[in-house]
């Protein structure tokens, strides 16, 4: 969308990202943990899915959805953070109209497809632990590849909406966008026309994604928490309940920031500037650096092969 002589505040060529307002001064320096939190986050994923493809005792259900875990991670973080990062270290402020639509789909369209995920990998625990015997007949690899497309495409279609109709938006002469990254609702802020069409669609995706993912994954755990607390032994209990751990501590890490981001967003009128930026930074941030580091510690064979890589076979 080009910049006309006609209508000057229609579509900006450009948009100026602040960064951390309230840190100004030293927003410099809280780049070097982000950048490092970045580094943790890009090695951790490639090193999981390196393991799981080349260990062909790895390519089973859960292993595959860990796999499309870190992919989601690997483009959720990195559709913002070497942006991030110039804005932060360099001044780098200004980004280009397009390429700032096409970030905002990426952190939405992936968001939504690591909730997917997340939800697809409860499912996977649920029949492990509920249909042992049936595990490998329900969960083959076609049924895996299909729970993954379905997630993705999920994200595809329902974000591609709201991107295409802030395109379509005339745009007001300020186009200061007070966070480090092209978030839908601060884009949605520097329209000049009636948005209540794109909040409510933006509600109505947030919500049904999200609602559904949280209801399967509410639901599955209940299911497994009856099915373990009938096992005879406590070992048995602890051994089943041990697996699912793992999984908790993600699902938590993903979604406390970021519903904490979307009710700052719309609600929270109150919370400070600097706290919901750093807030909604982390969001894109801690969940793909913590879940790699949580899945190899908790999960004995990529823990294994980690150990045997770095420390070879003698160990």
């Amino acid at each position: 969308v080009m910049l006309t002589s006609g209508n000057s505040s229609s579509h900006p060529v450009s948009f100026i990202l602040l960064g951390i307002p309230g840190l100004e001064n030293s927003q410099f320096w809280v780049a070097f943990p982000f950048c490092a939190m970045y580094v943790v986050a890009v090695v951790g994923n490639i090193t999981v899915l390196f393991i799981i493809q080349t260990d062909p005792t790895l390519h089973e259900p859960m292993y595959l959805f860990l796999a499309m875990l870190a992919i989601t991670d690997l483009v959720l973080s990195t559709s913002t953070q070497p942006k991030m990062l110039a804005v932060l270290w360099f001044h780098a402020r200004e980004i280009e109209h397009h390429a700032c639509l096409i970030q905002m789909f990426f952190i939405h369209a992936f968001s939504s497809g690591e909730s997917g995920v997340l939800m697809t990998m409860a499912l996977d625990r649920y029949v492990a632990i509920c249909m042992p015997l049936r595990y490998s007949s329900i969960l083959t690899p076609t049924v895996v590849g299909k729970l993954g497309a379905v997630v993705m495409v999920r994200g595809l279609l329902w974000v591609s909406p709201f991107c295409f109709l802030v395109a379509r938006m005339p745009f007001c002469p300020k186009k200061i966008i007070p966070q480090s990254y092209c978030e839908h609702m601060a884009v949605l802020k520097l329209v000049c026309a009636d948005t209540r069409g794109n909040r409510v669609y933006g509600l109505f995706v947030a919500l049904s994604v999200v609602g559904f993912d949280l209801m399967v994954i509410s639901v599955s755990y209940v299911m497994i928490l009856r099915t373990v607390l009938g096992l005879p032994s406590r070992e048995a209990r602890l051994k089943a309940l041990g697996t699912c751990a793992s999984h908790i501590c993600v699902i938590l890490a993903f979604y406390i920031p970021g519903l904490f981001t979307f009710f700052a967003h719309r609600f929270g009128r109150h919370v400070p500037r600097v706290l919901h930026v750093m807030l909604a930074n982390l969001y894109l941030l801690v969940p793909p650096m913590l879940n790699p580091i949580i899945y190899g510690v908790r999960t004995k064979q990529i823990r294994d092969r980690v150990i045997h890589g770095c420390c070879g076979k003698d160990f």
